[in-house]
């Protein structure tokens, strides 16, 4: 297709030709979406750990409706009790039910890696792509601020920062984790902007008068939702397991609250004689951040078209690219 879709100067640019805009054509992109998927489902394994996250979110909602206990209340009459039919995982030196603060602690880590994957990835992609795309002084200023963060030891600063925001809601954990999960990506994402804004595809759509921003938007960063879903995939589980050391170590979620993190550190010195308080939460920790990877794994192969295991797994013809993106 030529990326000069049309020669009349009377068109809306950011209309005129479908193939410079970047907006794929509703049966390309259903093509698209369906070559993904069946490469996605035909990876065992992913689907495998696809699965697992569902099934981790399930449990981590619906199973305190079903437990008869809270993550905050005690069991005066059962004190570091094993697995048994009434505490299903056992109970800690106060009587409080290990199901429950799983659970509780499951909720908390996952929908911290989530949100914290997603906002860094956003937030890399936004800032390596402006700083790529517009050059000169914005270049300039954003990868300085990239840079100087990178050198600052985010672990640190955090823990330094966690006790004047206790009692404060977790969104500010949330928020801190991912003010330093991102300036790598970043990096990468503005070397792989400064390449794509040189294509055909960006420099017609440049003379046809098309906005900076929607060139971003619908050129650049479409073109790097392979390496982009990678990240975010990547950050999850690095979220996770971030939230859980700085947890362990008490700057993280606070009493009376609980993560895995809180629960690992709590069963850690009783593990080899009280081994419930540590392995159940321990190995959630292992189950989520292992089906994060998978996933992440999968999709990667899936939408990159270059993957010889993809197209080896899907038999199937490489995924078609954005319109307007030579292959």
């Amino acid at each position: 297709m030529s990326i000069f879709a049309t020669s009349s100067s009377t068109r809306d640019p950011a209309t005129a030709a479908p193939g410079v805009s970047g907006a794929p054509e509703p049966e390309e992109q259903t093509t698209r979406t369906r070559l993904v998927a069946r490469r996605f489902l035909r990876n065992w394994q992913a689907v495998f750990g696809l699965c697992a996250i569902v099934l981790l979110f399930v449990l981590a909602y619906v199973g305190p409706l079903v437990s008869p206990w809270g993550y905050v209340e005690s069991d005066y009459t059962a004190f570091l009790q094993p697995p048994s039919a009434d505490h299903w995982f056992g109970t800690t030196q106060i009587g409080n039910d290990v199901f429950a603060q799983t659970m509780r602690g499951l909720q908390k880590s996952l929908v911290i890696g989530l949100l914290v994957g997603v906002i860094s990835t956003g937030l890399a992609s936004i800032v390596g792509a402006a700083a790529g795309y517009f050059g000169g002084w914005t270049d300039r200023i954003l990868m300085w601020f990239t840079d100087l963060l990178l050198v600052l030891p985010a672990f640190l600063i955090i823990a330094i920062l966690s006790p004047f925001f206790r009692g404060k809601t977790w969104l500010v954990f949330v928020g801190l984790l991912a003010a330093f999960a991102w300036m790598i990506m970043a990096r990468i994402v503005r070397g792989m902007t400064l390449t794509l804004k040189e294509r055909e595809f960006v420099t017609a759509a440049r003379f046809m008068g098309v906005p900076a921003w929607r060139i971003i938007a619908r050129h650049i960063i479409p073109n790097m939702a392979s390496l982009l879903i990678i990240d975010a995939t990547i950050a999850v589980g690095g979220a996770i397991l971030a939230e859980t050391g700085l947890s362990y170590f008490g700057f993280g979620v606070q009493p009376p609250d609980v993560s895995l993190g809180t629960l690992i550190a709590t069963g850690t010195d009783s593990a080899l004689t009280f081994p419930w308080l540590f392995l159940f939460a321990a190995g959630f920790l292992i189950v989520a951040v292992l089906s994060v990877n998978l996933v992440g794994d999968g999709l990667r192969d899936a939408l990159d078209a270059a993957s010889g295991r993809a197209s080896k797994a899907a038999g199937d013809e490489p995924v078609p690219g954005p319109v307007g993106v030579a292959a």
